[in-house]
């Protein structure tokens, strides 16, 4: 049994990334530390694991394992790190964007269909922002083929969940409720890792990548959609989404329209692609805690050690 530990156990993400190790047949949940519900049940934040698990988060944790999930948020899990040295036996997955960028630390970048070889080989793991993973998936078979040749426009609306726990003025259930509102236009974090993709697949790509992310009156998913010119068909596009995405356990091309109905409470990513006048019309769609974070971290861990990649989530979307 491969022995796990999480680090930051209070927020959303390691909400169900406790519920998928607590069912993943390989997997022994050894302890959930966390610095703001230390001594608590587990039950008592994450209600939904009630009759499912008697742990309690504690306030130290065990070196020793063989994996450790990071979820301590954006900004935490570097200086953890430095004053936690943790050895290089134990596999480290990071939750967070602190090691997403340029390989830093030694972390791999936790994309699967773009980087399934170091996720295998490398005992550090960087996870990929909830909106970057949608994009990416969305572009990555064009750039692949190095087919992204003009400037790319995007728009993506996220549940609320997205924003993470903390209780702001824009995830109050008053404001959230019936309402809609645009964010950070342009300048979105995930951007840079889109961006870090497109120059991996295409060193010489000097195009414009343009994102209005969108806040969304539900709890949680991504949709995405993003267009380009290009001077493919629209069969070769579809043709070329097809063959990318093939043999993935996880992404798969529809041909016919998709919803987030679809994604949600699954680590599925679907994706629909359409060709109109001379624009590329790539629709993807993601659950953002399990595709675009908890799903994807324990795909990255399955990879990491070997195991079907399906292994423990095999999760239900629900579509009506």
């Amino acid at each position: 049994m491969i022995q796990a530990g999480i680090i930051g156990g209070g927020g959303f993400a390691a909400g169900e990334l406790i519920r998928i190790l607590l069912h993943h047949p390989e997997v022994n949940l050894s302890f959930i530390m966390s610095d703001s519900q230390a001594g608590k049940n587990i039950t008592d934040v994450h209600s939904d694991l009630i009759g499912e698990t008697g742990l309690a988060f504690s306030n130290d944790f065990d070196k020793d394992v063989d994996v450790i999930f990071l979820c301590k948020g954006h900004g935490k899990s570097e200086q953890f790190l430095k004053d936690n040295p943790i050895p290089i036996s134990t596999v480290v997955i990071d939750l967070s964007r602190d090691f997403r960028l340029g390989h830093e630390h030694g972390f791999a970048y936790g994309l699967p269909e773009m980087n399934r070889a170091n996720i295998q080989q490398n005992q550090r793991i960087a996870n990929p922002g909830c909106f970057a993973t949608a994009i990416q998936l969305a572009l990555l078979p064009m750039a692949s083929e190095k087919q992204i040749r003009e400037d790319i426009h995007i728009q993506g609306i996220t549940g609320a969940t997205g924003a993470g726990q903390a209780k702001l003025d824009t995830t109050h259930f008053s404001w959230r409720n019936n309402n809609i509102s645009i964010y950070k236009a342009f300048v979105h974090q995930h951007l840079t890792e889109v961006r870090q993709m497109i120059q991996h697949c295409q060193e010489d790509c000097k195009v414009d990548t343009n994102f209005i992310p969108v806040r969304g009156d539900f709890t949680r998913g991504i949709l995405i959609s993003a267009y380009m010119k290009t001077t493919m068909s629209e069969d070769e596009l579809i043709q070329l989404y097809h063959e990318y995405y093939a043999h993935e356990p996880f992404t798969h091309v529809s041909d016919t329209n998709i919803h987030l109905k679809q994604v949600v409470n699954s680590n599925k990513c679907l994706i629909h692609v359409e060709k109109h006048e001379d624009k590329a019309f790539i629709i993807s769609a993601i659950d953002n805690l399990l595709k675009g974070a908890s799903g994807q971290a324990v795909q990255n861990m399955n990879i990491n050690f070997g195991l079907d990649e399906r292994m423990g989530l095999n999760l239900k979307s629900m579509a009506y």
